[in-house]
C-alpha cells in the first residue's frame, strides 16, 4: 500500500490508484491518516468535516464514508487497516509506507547530517523529502479541516526549502538554488525568510544589484499591502549583500531554519546563516590611527593567503618592552581587528580583561567565558555552572567557525587560557603588559613586541590631530613635545586634544607647558620609557576648568568597569544636566572615552593618575560622600528595577534608608527597562558591592547583593551571585545586622541550589530560617521554607518537600499574605501531583487561581493553569486540561513570557494526544518546538522525538512550581 497526502489524497497499490473519488470520502481518509495509527472518535470526525455545525446526519454519512472506504480497500484485501476502535476508527499504516511520513523522516535526517557538520548529506535528505511533493497538500479532499491541515503542511515545506536553502549556500550551491527557489518565490513574494535567502543567492552568484532590487521591491510591497517594515532576518540579509559579506562557499554549516521546526545546528549560527545575527564586539576603530607599519605586516603574515585557507592561525602576544602601559597596544589591535574582520565572517569577540586594574579586580576567566557564551546566544539556563564545561562548551561552539577574538589588557596567561578555542578557523590576539611566555611555550603563540613610536610616527601621530601646517610651521616646538611625551601615543593624544581645542596657542608655549609641568607619575621609575607621562597629564589637567578638574578626581573613585551618566552625576552631587557637558569636556580632552552612547571609561593610566589627585586634593570627608552618593545611586535605581522584575515576589524587600539629597536615582519603564538596566549595569553592581565592602559601607554592600539577586538568578549567573552574597554575608556580620545576615543565607542557598551544592544549599537555608525565627519575621520564615521545598523537589524528595510547602502556607495566612498563599498552594498543589493525588493538586490550584486573581498576579496565574491542567490531564480530563493549558498559554503571551509559553505549548499537546486529537497534538508540539529551538531548550530534542514518535509519549507533562 502507498498512502498519499503531498497531493491529491489518494491510496495506491503497486501504482495503481483505488477509487476514492468523492471529495468527502478523501476528507476522511486525509483524517485518518493524519492521525494514522490512532482511534479518531465519531465527534471528532464529525467536527473535523462540518465544523461546529454538523448535519443531523452528520454519524449515518460518517458511517457511510467508512464503508466506502473499506470498499476500496477489500478490492486489496486491505479493508482490515480500517479498524473499529473505542466509539471511532483507525487506520493502521506503515511509516514507510505514507508519503508524509517519509518527509518528516527526511527532514529529520537532514537536520541530524547538518548539525553534524555533512551539509551534502543534509541538502540530499531535503531534496529526496521535497520531491515526495505532487503537488498542492490534501488536494481533492473535502471537509472543514482541510484548509488548516492543508496550509500547516504547506508550511512544512515552505520551511523545508528555506532549510534546504540554508544548507546550499554554505555549500556555494548559489545557481542551482536560484533554480530551486524562483517558482517558489513568484507564488510566495511576500515571505521574508524566503526572498532573504534568494537575495544571498543573487549576491552568491556575483548578481548584486538585482539582489538590492529585490529587497527595495519586497519592503515597498510589506509596506503598502502589509504596513510592516522588513523582518529582522530580511533586514541582514541586506546588509551583508550591501557589504560584500556573503561568500562563494561557508566553512560551516549553517542553522536551521526556525521555522522549519528544527534545532540549530549551534548556538549564534555562522553568518553563512542567510542573516543569522553574529557578534560583532570590536571597539570603535581608532580615529586618525598612525603609523605602526610593521608591527601591521606582522599582524598580517598571520592570516593564510586565501580568506578560507585551512588550518589555524596562531594566538598573538602583543606586549611592550618592559610592561610600559600607554604604548598603544590596544589601539593596534583594535585597528587591526577592523581591517581583517571581513576574513572572518562568523564574528568578532572582545574583552578588556582589566589585568593591571588599581583594584585588582581583574575579570575572572569564568565571568569572561559566560559573557562570551551570551554574545554566542547561549540562553542562561544552558551555560553549566563549573568554569571548566564552560570553556568546553565555549569550544564547542566555535568549532568550525572562523571568529575573531580580541582578548585585551590581560595580566597573565593564566587568565586567557581558558578563552583560547579548540579548532582550527579561529585567531586569537592577546594584548598585555606582560610577556606571557607560558602561551608562546604551550600554546605556540607568536609574539610581537610593540616599541614606542619612532620619531617620525609620533611627529605624524601628532600632525593628524593638529594638522600638518601647524606641524611644518614650528618643527623645533614638534620635536620638543614628542620628545617630553616619551613618543607615547597616550601622552601624544592628550597633548593633541589641548592643542586641537586651542588652535590659536603656539606650539612653542604648550612645548613649554610641557617643561614645566610636575615629575612623572609615582607608579613609573625612572628605568621606565614612559616616564614623562605624569607629566603630560598633569600639565592636560591642569588645563581643566575646575568642575571639569574636580569630577575627573572624583571618577577614580568609581569601581568601574565603566560609568553611566547618572552614576557620573551622583558621584559629583550635580544634576545630570550639569554633568553631561563637563563628561563631554574629558572626552574632548582625550582624558576619558564614551565606549558606548552614555558610558564612560579610563584608560588605566588616566585612572591611577585620578585616584592620585583625587587623594591629594579631596578631602576624606569630602570622598566618603562622593561614594555615599554613588552607592545611593545604584541602590535605590536597582532597588526599583528589582521591584520591576518581579512585583509579586514572596521575599522579603530591602528596606532602605533616604538617598543623600545630590544623589541621582534611575526609574526604568517596564520589565523590558529594568532588564536593560540590569544588563547594562550588573558588572557594576558587583564591582560597588566590593567595593563598598572594602570601603565601610557595610550596610550598601549586603542591600546591593540583595537587590541583584534576582537578576543574577534569573540570567544564569549563580557564580556572581554566589561571590556578591560571600562579601555580603560578612559585611551583615560586621554591622551585626541578622535581616542582611539573613538575604545573604538566603542568596547563597539559592545560588548553591542551582550550581548543585546541595548540602551547602541546606545549611544556608538552615541558617536563614534560624535568623528569621531569631527576628520574630513569620513571612521570612515562611519564604525560607517555600525555598527549601523547592531544593527538596529538585531532588526528588517531594513528601518532604510538600511539609515544607504547608508549613510555609500556614505563617503566609497567619502574616495575611495573599500572594504569599496563592504561590504556595500552586506549589503544594505541583507537588500533590507529583505524587499522585490529582485531585487534591486540582483543589489546591483552584484556590490559589482565586487568590491570583485577586492579588491581580497573572504570572502567578499562568503558572497555576499549567499545574492545573495537568492535574485534569492525569486525572483523564482531557477537554478540562486542555481549557486550561489555553488560559495558562494566553497569559503567558501577554506577559511575554516565551520560555513557559514553550512549555505549555508542550504540556497542551500531551493532552490533545491523551484525547486522541493527534492532528492538534502536532500542531501544539511544532509550536512548542519553534519557541524550544529559539530558546535553545534542553528538551528541544526529547519534544522532536515526541512529534517522530507520538507512541512513545509520556503520561504526563512538565508543569512547573511557582516560587
Amino acid at each position: 500500500m502507498r498512502w498519499c497526502l503531498l497531493g491529491p489524497v489518494e491510496a495506491t497499490v503497486s501504482g495503481r490508484p483505488l477509487a476514492i473519488r468523492r471529495p468527502q470520502h478523501r476528507g476522511l481518509l486525509a483524517l485518518l491518516l493524519l492521525n494514522a495509527n490512532h482511534v479518531v472518535s465519531v465527534p471528532q470526525i464529525e467536527r473535523a468535516l462540518w465544523g461546529d455545525r454538523p448535519p443531523a446526519s452528520a454519524r449515518t454519512q460518517v458511517q457511510v464514508c467508512v464503508s466506502q472506504l473499506r470498499a476500496a480497500l477489500r478490492t486489496t484485501d486491505a479493508a482490515h487497516l480500517l479498524a473499529h476502535r473505542a466509539g471511532g476508527y483507525r487506520l493502521t499504516v506503515a511509516a514507510h509506507d505514507l508519503d508524509l511520513a517519509e518527509f518528516t523522516a527526511a527532514v529529520d535526517r537532514a537536520r541530524i547530517a547538518a548539525r553534524h557538520g555533512r551539509p551534502a548529506e543534509a541538502a540530499g535528505h531535503l531534496r529526496a523529502g521535497l520531491t515526495l511533493w505532487r503537488g498542492p497538500a490534501l488536494a481533492g479532499a473535502a471537509g472543514a479541516f482541510v484548509p488548516a491541515a492543508a496550509a500547516e503542511l504547506t508550511e512544512q515545506r515552505l520551511a523545508a526549502y528555506e532549510q534546504l536553502a540554508e544548507v546550499e549556500l554554505a555549500l556555494g550551491r548559489h545557481e542551482r538554488l536560484l533554480d530551486t527557489l524562483r517558482p517558489l518565490l513568484a507564488d510566495h513574494p511576500l515571505r521574508e525568510r524566503l526572498v532573504a535567502r534568494y537575495m544571498l543567492a543573487l549576491a552568491g552568484s556575483g548578481q548584486q544589484e538585482p539582489a538590492l532590487r529585490l529587497y527595495d521591491v519586497t519592503r515597498s510591497r510589506l509596506a503598502e499591502e502589509l504596513g510592516i517594515e522588513p523582518c529582522a532576518e530580511l533586514a541582514s540579509a541586506h546588509l551583508r549583500v550591501l557589504r560584500h559579506e556573503v561568500p562563494a562557499a561557508a566553512p560551516a554549516v549553517p542553522s536551521a531554519s526556525p521555522a522549519a521546526g528544527h534545532a540549530p545546528t549551534g548556538v549564534g549560527a555562522p553568518a553563512g546563516a542567510g542573516g543569522a545575527v553574529v557578534p560583532a564586539q570590536l571597539p570603535a576603530d581608532v580615529a586618525g590611527f598612525t603609523g605602526r607599519a610593521a608591527p601591521l605586516r606582522q599582524l598580517d603574515a598571520l592570516l593564510p593567503e586565501a580568506p578560507a585557507g585551512a588550518g589555524t592561525p596562531a594566538p598573538v602576544v602583543i606586549s611592550a618592552i618592559g610592561g610600559t602601559a600607554g604604548v598603544g597596544k590596544t589601539a593596534l589591535a583594535v585597528h587591526w581587528a577592523h581591517r581583517v574582520a571581513h576574513r572572518f565572517p562568523d564574528g568578532q569577540l572582545y574583552v578588556n580583561l582589566r589585568g593591571f586594574d588599581l583594584d585588582g579586580r581583574a575579570v575572572a576567566p569564568g565571568e569572561a567565558l559566560r559573557d562570551f557564551l551570551d554574545s554566542l546566544r547561549v540562553p542562561p539556563h544552558q551555560v553549566p555552572a563549573e568554569e571548566s564545561r564552560q570553556a568546553a562548551l565555549y569550544r564547542t561552539l566555535l568549532a568550525g567557525r572562523r571568529m575573531l577574538i580580541l582578548l585585551d589588557n590581560a595580566r597573565d596567561a593564566d587568565q586567557v587560557r581558558a578563552l583560547l578555542p579548540g579548532a582550527p578557523g579561529c585567531l586569537v590576539v592577546v594584548t598585555s603588559r606582560d610577556r606571557l611566555v607560558p602561551l608562546l611555550v604551550a600554546e605556540g603563540a607568536r609574539p610581537l613586541t610593540l616599541d614606542l613610536l619612532s620619531t617620525a610616527e609620533a611627529r605624524q601621530f601628532l600632525g593628524r590631530r593638529i594638522g600638518p601646517a601647524r606641524l611644518a610651521t614650528e618643527p623645533e616646538a614638534v620635536d620638543e613635545i614628542v620628545e617630553r611625551c616619551a613618543r607615547l601615543p597616550l601622552a601624544l593624544a592628550v597633548v593633541g586634544a589641548r592643542a586641537a581645542v586651542h588652535p590659536g596657542f603656539p606650539l612653542a608655549a604648550l612645548a613649554g607647558e610641557l617643561r614645566d609641568a610636575p615629575d612623572g607619575l609615582a607608579a613609573f621609575d625612572d628605568a621606565d620609557p614612559a616616564t614623562g607621562v605624569r607629566a603630560v597629564l598633569s600639565w592636560s589637567y591642569r588645563a581643566l576648568g575646575a568642575a571639569e578638574a574636580r569630577l575627573f578626581r572624583l571618577l577614580g573613585l568609581h569601581p568601574g568597569p565603566d560609568v553611566a551618566l547618572p552614576a557620573a552625576a551622583s558621584l559629583a552631587g550635580l544634576p545630570v544636566s550639569r554633568v553631561r557637558p563637563l563628561l563631554a569636556g574629558l572626552t574632548r580632552a582625550h582624558l576619558l572615552a564614551e565606549h558606548e552612547p552614555g558610558r564612560y571609561t579610563f584608560h588605566d593610566l588616566l585612572r591611577a593618575y585620578a585616584v592620585e589627585l583625587c587623594r591629594r586634593d579631596d578631602a576624606d570627608p569630602e570622598r566618603a560622600a562622593a561614594r555615599h552618593r554613588m552607592y545611593d545611586h545604584y541602590l535605590h535605581s536597582a532597588h526599583a528595577a528589582d521591584h520591576l522584575l518581579d512585583p509579586h515576589r514572596l521575599t522579603p524587600r530591602v528596606r532602605l534608608t533616604p538617598t543623600r539629597p545630590d544623589a541621582t536615582v534611575q526609574e526604568p519603564a517596564g520589565h523590558a527597562g529594568a532588564m536593560a538596566w540590569f544588563t547594562a549595569e550588573h558588572r557594576v553592581l558587583l564591582a560597588a558591592v566590593a567595593q563598598a565592602a572594602t570601603t565601610g559601607f557595610d550596610g550598601h554592600a549586603w542591600r546591593l547583593a540583595a537587590v541583584v539577586t534576582t537578576f543574577l538568578d534569573r540570567q544564569g549567573h549563580w557564580g556572581d551571585l554566589a561571590g556578591a552574597q560571600h562579601l555580603a554575608l560578612a559585611a551583615a556580620r560586621r554591622q551585626a545586622d541578622r535581616t542582611g545576615q539573613a538575604q545573604a543565607h538566603r542568596g547563597l542557598a539559592v545560588a548553591y541550589t542551582w550550581l548543585g551544592r546541595h548540602d551547602e544549599a541546606h545549611r544556608h537555608y538552615q541558617r536563614d530560617l534560624d535568623l528569621y525565627a531569631e527576628l520574630d519575621d513569620r513571612a521570612g520564615q515562611a519564604h525560607t521554607h517555600v525555598g527549601i521545598s523547592w531544593l527538596l523537589a529538585r531532588q526528588g524528595r517531594h513528601r518532604t518537600a510538600l511539609e515544607h510547602a504547608e508549613r510555609a502556607l500556614l505563617l503566609y495566612r497567619a502574616t495575611a499574605s495573599t500572594v504569599g498563599q496563592a504561590k504556595t498552594l500552586n506549589n503544594i498543589g505541583w507537588l500533590h501531583g507529583r505524587l499522585g493525588d490529582h485531585h487534591r493538586a486540582a483543589a489546591c490550584c483552584q484556590a490559589a487561581l482565586a487568590l491570583h486573581a485577586r492579588n491581580d498576579d497573572r504570572r502567578g496565574a499562568a503558572l497555576t493553569w499549567d499545574s492545573l491542567g495537568y492535574a485534569h490531564h492525569r486525572l483523564g480530563q482531557h477537554d478540562r486540561a486542555v481549557e486550561c493549558y489555553h488560559r495558562a498559554l494566553d497569559l503567558h503571551r501577554e506577559l511575554g513570557d516565551r520560555y513557559d509559553e514553550g512549555e505549555v505549548l508542550a504540556n497542551l499537546g500531551d493532552a490533545h494526544h491523551a484525547a486522541g486529537d493527534c492532528a492538534a497534538a502536532r500542531t501544539a508540539w511544532r509550536q512548542a518546538l519553534e519557541i524550544y529551538d529559539e530558546l535553545q531548550h534542553p528538551d528541544a530534542d526529547q519534544l522532536r522525538g515526541r512529534i517522530a514518535e507520538p507512541d512513545r509519549v509520556p503520561a504526563g507533562g512538565t508543569t512547573r512550581a511557582s516560587g
